[in-house]
């Protein structure tokens, strides 16, 4: 035993000896080295900061032992220079005393900032074999001198500037040039390089010339696919980076056969396909990225007990099914990131095994069930489960164990129950988002203490209520707390926020609180930058708001707030206010003197609709803004001339429903960025700028409900962006503008209750997009063609009140799709679909179009169109013929009105098949036959009119006819049974089908009046009396039975005739 301590001493001594000479040789710099390091850095130019770090070099000291950045081996050469995050600007292109370096095996000048192409001559470094110049600004072009380093094994050109005017690209040299004699290349780092090769071309490349690669990492390349199965030769890969590329390729089986691979990258590259299985079962593979490929997709496999993962990530992809049990295999992962997928299901329990978890984010997919639980997770930071439709209540213990929580986000799910109050005391809580829930009780004072990090709380949209809890002010961290749209009921003094000084978000809009401003010390009072108190039963402006200083969105809404408008409202955030709600409110003219400019230029929003402005509208236009709403006020003035200069970045613009006069000034027109312009409901006059048609970014254009004349705009922008133009009840004649065959994605046309003359417009199977079409109450005339393209998303049609004539047009019921959705797939598709667009989506701001329609015998105004209300009106015409069979494929139909015209024959029994349809009206025609006993089974129709027609036989039974009564059915001599009071059995012949037949008739005057044709209605209307009404009872108290039917339609026929 004494020989073996001997003998271990004798060892440990000689080693350290052997250190001892190594460490002493190591220092040594030789001084030609040292010469040539010094000649380097006097060529290059680099910051004051980075100077400060290179004060060791200096020619008294030993460059290897005491210079930063700088390597060497035993013997003084020096073997690697690391200048990396050196702020260098220039000086690398002389490369002339580097080269001399002959022992240099590694250069790193990694993250500077030289904007220059990268230096010739570093080939001379012959025994470099790792070179580093990622993310420092190099441009251009690659030189062609990198690919004759043949000792290099690692080789780092990636780049951040890919959005450079000359990025970094591989032309002339290649890929394959570049790589072709680099075989000892182990590690390949070109990501932001433009080397836009196919999936063949790079593919082969790479697997012909680097046999020993192990590492290749090539983003934002642009590069496509498909991937090459040449890649298997590369046997060594133990990472794949392939990034931000555009593959558009399936991803390839045998990507599971790469034994080696540890990390696989391919986010945000358009893959298609099922991503394969296999690949989750790596057995090495620790990292897995696929996030941002929308078309991928795929489920999770069963995994085994021997998991390598530590990262998953497959974010914003089309993955489906439910999380395995078997993911609690997964013992190393760290972070699990399924945001946006289609996952479904319950989130297995066995989460709970993932004791080194970190990182959960399983939002916006459709998890059911209860939270699971996280007790063991000790490492757990951060938990996003927002947008699903998880339920139950939260467990008051179930978070009192994580000491290390930072964030967690439950938004928009189901949970109910109350909050405990432990999530508050969390000791490294920093973000709690419980929102969107259904959340009751009051919430409860925590007494132990709480987080002192705690930032954001938002506990909007739940049914919380009772007080507001005095344990809040304790949170002095708080930087953002939403209370908004709860049920509260409480007041609450401002100055009781004082002790939040960091509070840059207040959100207690709709939280049923009374706010309490007066008496707030505005000195005292936190400077924020989100203010919401809308729905805050506010009396008056608050004085604080003066003295705000950062205030960037302020939102008073729908309160109480009555009298003038301060003048000081523009001095509001001192110039940093962006958006400015104070709608819903009783505010008048602001106070007087007036400030030169009230609003200042930063100012972005501006919405004061219902109110009591009265004008005139300079004094409260900002000169920038992109939205402005003076919508329901009682604005009088006109439209100032120079409008346009306050529009020139306007997006919205909305003066309707006020009394406006006058015309559109020109300057309108100079509005080029505007998306929605609404003058409706004014009284605005004269002709509609033709200019207004020009504007190529306008989406919507509504001049509804004035007194505009002459004919609409005759040109509209090639680039048309409209897709809503509304000119109903107007005086506009004229025709259709052609032009509006420019307007590709136009949804909304309606120009009813106008004297417009013109045909039915053919070209309109050129607007794909068209849902809503009003042409009624104008003078259009003739036949409606048939037509040959489709229109698949038109779902209201009204063309009534006009002059056009002919069969019905069959062949077009067969092409409107978008009234042949069947009802499974029309409640699951479109139940909640409303036609509107977004044009501020970032401040999720939306339009919502408004049309009139006829209804279950009223007029109606649709202000919210879902996309399911589906409408046909071709009433008060001249049609003629039979209704066509193919009406009955438009089963979503919720309105059918045929009335008014001279159809002839009987009603097709395919009706049957409109299981949706509420309201039919087929009144007033010449239809005979029997009534068919399908309409009987139409379960949702509680409008129904079939009066004044040739109708025979016993009216169906059962079902929705029982709740009709019999004036539904008058008019038609023929019909029997319930509701009306003619039996069956004693019904005699029907009425004649022209009342000139009538034996008891004398009247001439109406001959050759029948269907409406070749009468003299000028000495039928004096005949009836100077007043229409009179008309009207004389024709239905006098003449005989059988010309009611008559009368009624000459009726309607004056009344058209007079609003002309």
């Amino acid at each position: 035993m004494k020989v073996n301590l001997q003998f271990a001493w004798l060892i440990i001594l000689s080693l350290c000896l052997f250190n001892v000479e190594n460490t002493l040789v190591y220092g040594q710099c030789l001084e030609d080295q040292k010469a040539l390091l010094l000649q380097w850095k006097q060529n290059i130019t680099f910051s004051t900061t980075a100077a400060s770090t290179l004060t060791s070099w200096d020619f008294n000291t030993d460059c290897c032992s005491s210079w930063d950045g700088i390597k060497c081996d035993k013997d003084g050469h020096v073997i690697s220079i690391d200048f990396s995050n050196k702020s260098i600007t220039s000086g690398v292109e002389n490369t002339s005393s580097l080269s001399e370096l002959g022992f240099l095996k590694s250069l790193n000048l990694s993250f500077n900032d030289f904007s220059s192409t990268i230096p010739s001559g570093l080939d001379r470094l012959v025994n470099l074999t790792h070179l580093n110049l990622s993310t420092s600004g190099f441009e251009g072009q690659i030189p062609i001198e990198i690919s004759r380093m043949k000792r290099l094994v690692s080789l780092d050109l990636s780049t951040l500037y890919a959005v450079s005017s000359n990025p970094l690209k591989l032309e002339k040299p290649d890929l394959k040039t570049l790589v072709k004699n680099l075989s000892e290349l182990r590690e390949l780092y070109l990501d932001g390089v433009n080397v836009s090769m196919n999936g063949k071309e790079w593919c082969q490349s790479l697997s012909s010339a680097l046999p020993n690669l192990e590492v290749l990492s090539l983003s934002s390349c642009s590069l496509s696919g498909p991937f090459d199965s040449s890649l298997l030769n590369l046997k060594s890969l133990s990472g794949l980076a392939l990034n931000q590329n555009n593959i558009t390729a399936e991803v390839p089986g045998f990507f599971g056969n790469f034994s080696k691979l540890s990390f696989l990258r391919i986010g945000g590259s358009e893959l298609i396909g099922k991503f394969p299985e296999k690949i989750f079962q790596l057995p090495l593979l620790r990292s897995l990225d696929v996030s941002t490929n929308p078309n991928l997709q795929g489920s999770l496999p069963e995994f085994p007990e021997s998991g390598s993962l530590e990262n998953l990530v497959l974010s914003n992809t089309n993955f489906t099914g439910k999380l395995p049990v078997s993911i609690g295999n997964l013992r190393f992962l760290s972070k699990l990131e399924l945001p946006n997928c289609g996952f479904s299901g319950s989130i297995p329990a066995s989460m709970s095994n993932l004791t080194r978890l970190q990182y959960l984010d399983l939002s916006s997919n459709n998890f059911t069930g209860t939270l699971p639980s996280f007790g063991s997770s000790e490492n757990l930071t951060l938990v996003n489960l927002a947008h699903n439709q998880l339920a139950g209540s939260i467990s008051t213990s179930e978070w009192s164990g994580n000491l290390k929580f930072v964030s967690l986000n439950l938004r928009n799910n189901l949970f109910n129950g109350t909050i405990p109050s432990t999530l508050f005391t969390l000791p490294s809580l920093q973000m709690l988002d419980l929102s969107q829930n259904r959340f009751t009780g009051p919430l409860s004072e925590f007494h132990n203490g709480s987080s002192l990090l705690l930032d954001t709380l938002d506990l909007s949209e739940n049914m919380l209520e009772g007080s507001f809890p005095l344990s809040f002010f304790n949170l002095t961290s708080l930087k953002m707390l939403s209370l908004a749209w709860n049920n509260f009921s409480d007041t609450l003094r401002l100055d009781r926020l004082q002790n939040l000084r960091n509070l840059s978000n207040l959100d207690l809009s709709g939280s049923k609180l009374s706010i309490e401003s007066s008496g707030t010390n505005s000195a005292l009072f936190p400077q924020v930058g989100t203010l919401k108190l809308g729905s805050c039963n506010l009396k008056t402006f608050p004085g604080f708001l003066r003295n705000q200083s950062t205030l960037s969105h302020l939102d008073l809404s729908n309160n109480q707030i009555g009298g003038k408008m301060p003048n000081w409202i523009g001095q509001i955030g001192k110039g940093s206010l962006l958006h400015l709600n104070l709608s819903f409110n009783f505010l008048e003219d602001p106070d007087q003197p007036l400030p030169k400019v009230l609003f200042n230029s930063s100012l972005a929003v501006v919405d004061l609709h219902s109110n009591l402005l009265q004008g005139p509208l300079l004094p409260i236009l900002p000169l920038s803004a992109t939205f402005l709403d003076y919508s329901k006020n009682n604005i009088t003035s006109i439209i100032p001339t120079d409008i346009g200069s306050y529009l020139k970045f306007a997006i919205f613009f909305s003066l309707s429903r006020n009394s406006l006069s006058g015309k559109i000034p020109l300057s309108m027109c100079n509005a080029t960025f505007l998306k929605v312009l609404d003058l409706s409901n004014n009284s605005l006059s004269g002709p509609i700028p033709t200019c207004l048609g020009s504007i190529s970014t306008l989406t919507v254009l509504n001049l509804r409900s004035n007194k505009f004349n002459g004919t609409m705009p005759e040109t509209f922008h090639q680039e048309c962006s409209l897709r809503t133009l509304d000119l109903n009840n107007n005086t506009l004649e004229g025709k259709l503008s052609t032009a509006l065959s420019n307007c590709l994605m136009l949804e909304v046309l309606d120009v009813g209750n106008n004297q417009m003359s013109d045909r039915f417009p053919c070209w309109l199977g050129k607007l794909s997009h068209l849902r809503v079409l009003i042409l009624r109450f104008n003078k259009f005339r003739g036949s409606i063609p048939p037509e040959e393209k489709n229109l698949p998303m038109l779902q209201i049609i009204d063309v009534s009140s006009n002059d056009f004539n002919g069969n019905l047009p069959s062949q077009i019921f067969l092409r409107l799709k978008g009234m042949m959705t069947d009802e499974e797939e029309a409640q699951s598709n479109y139940k909640y679909q409303i036609l509107r667009f977004g044009f501020l989506e970032l401040n999720r701001l939306y339009y919502q179009d408004a049309v009139t329609v006829t209804s279950k015998g009223l007029q109606m105004e649709l202000v919210k169109i879902l996309t399911i209300f589906t409408s046909l009106d071709m009433s008060n015409n001249n049609f003629t013929g039979e209704i066509p069979d193919a009406i009955g494929n438009l089963t979503s139909l919720y309105v059918l009105n045929l009335s008014g015209n001279a159809l002839t024959g009987s009603i097709p029994r395919s009706l049957g098949n409109l299981k949706q349809l509420e309201s039919l009206d087929l009144s007033t025609n010449n239809l005979s036959g029997q009534i068919p006993s399908q309409l009987a089974d139409l379960s949702f129709l509680s409008v129904l009119n079939l009066s004044f027609n040739n109708f025979v036989g016993r009216i169906p039974q059962g079902r929705q006819f029982q709740t009709f009564n019999g004036n539904v059915f008058e008019g038609n001599k023929g019909l029997c049974g319930s509701p009306l009071s003619i039996t069956c059995e004693n019904v005699t012949k029907s009425a004649p089908l022209h009342p000139t037949s009538d034996p008891t008739c004398k009247f001439s005057l109406f001959k050759n009046c029948a269907g409406g044709d070749g009468c003299n209605w000028q000495l039928v209307s004096v005949a009836l009396g100077y007043g229409t009404g009179v008309g009207i009872a004389f024709c239905v108290v006098t003449f005989c039975g059988s010309w009611n039917r008559l009368c009624v339609a000459i009726s309607k026929k004056i009344l058209k005739d007079r609003r002309r």
